[in-house]
């Protein structure tokens, strides 16, 4: 088991890749923490690790606010003592919209759920995992941080700053012995926001969304969309002591779509 007597803690969990992750995280061993705001969701996922015999505990919180992340790290302290893996990847979609329709309050919602709450929880547990000299951060970031795409700037900044944050933490953190990587998943097209996003464009661009999906596949090297539990064993390999000499580094899991 890859993540033997780790314990994860895990944003964004209740579905789509954070879901995939903390059932991936609990088979290689780890006790998880599985946070996002829709506690039936979580309760629904702790329940499922649970019964396969892993340990998992469900906690609601909204990751952009600061009193939630304190609670969200106490609990994940409370019940198993430490964080020795943390996922930033709490996320909302925002508006599909051209830039000058976007209102201040949306782009801040985004950059709230996005990229504060990144940043809230990174510096929660940096000290702990300094004392301890060992830890290890994955940023779920986005494909939309590396390629042009139009009707999703809020999006798209929000997780070109998570690429941003991943590489200056993990210049901070190396010699103390904290690992800090990103993925940048493609087209998921399984979970609800890569749904939400098609049906979105589809309506803009007067296309239905299969065609549109379809369209979109066709400039990816490997011509499918990418699963979330691909994304998943992405994530368990970046959290992992197998990728011990790696930090500050960009994965791309997007079956072919950007090359950097």
């Amino acid at each position: 088991m890859m993540l033997r007597d780790k314990v994860a803690l895990i944003t964004g969990g209740g579905r789509g890749i954070g879901r995939a992750i903390a059932v991936r995280f609990a088979s290689e061993g780890a006790a998880v923490v599985v946070a996002a705001r829709s506690k039936k969701e979580i309760d629904a996922i702790a329940a499922e690790i649970t019964a396969a015999g892993g340990r998992a505990l469900a906690v609601a919180a909204d990751a952009g606010k600061e009193s939630d992340c304190t609670h969200l790290v106490a609990a994940a302290r409370e019940a198993f003592s430490r964080v020795d893996v943390l996922v930033n990847n709490a996320g909302i979609l925002g508006p599909v919209k051209p830039a000058e329709e976007i209102t201040p309050a949306q782009w801040d919602e985004v950059q709230a759920a996005n990229l504060r709450s990144a940043f809230l929880l990174t510096r929660l547990v940096l000290p702990e995992m300094y004392a301890r000299g060992s830890g290890a951060i994955v940023n779920i970031s986005s494909v939309a941080a590396r390629l042009a795409f139009p009707l999703n700037a809020p999006y798209a900044a929000s997780k070109a700053g998570m690429l941003a944050l991943t590489r200056s933490v993990a210049a901070e953190a190396g010699r103390r012995g904290v690992r800090v990587n990103a993925i940048c998943p493609g087209i998921v097209s399984e979970t609800r926001m890569s749904k939400e996003l098609g049906q979105e464009l589809g309506q803009r661009l007067g296309v239905d969304p299969s065609v549109q999906l379809a369209q979109a596949l066709e400039g990816v090297l490997l011509g499918r969309s990418v699963t979330a539990a691909e994304v998943a064993a992405a994530a368990v390999f970046l959290a992992s002591d197998q990728s011990s000499a790696i930090t500050g580094q960009v994965l791309n899991v997007d079956a072919g779509a950007a090359f950097s």
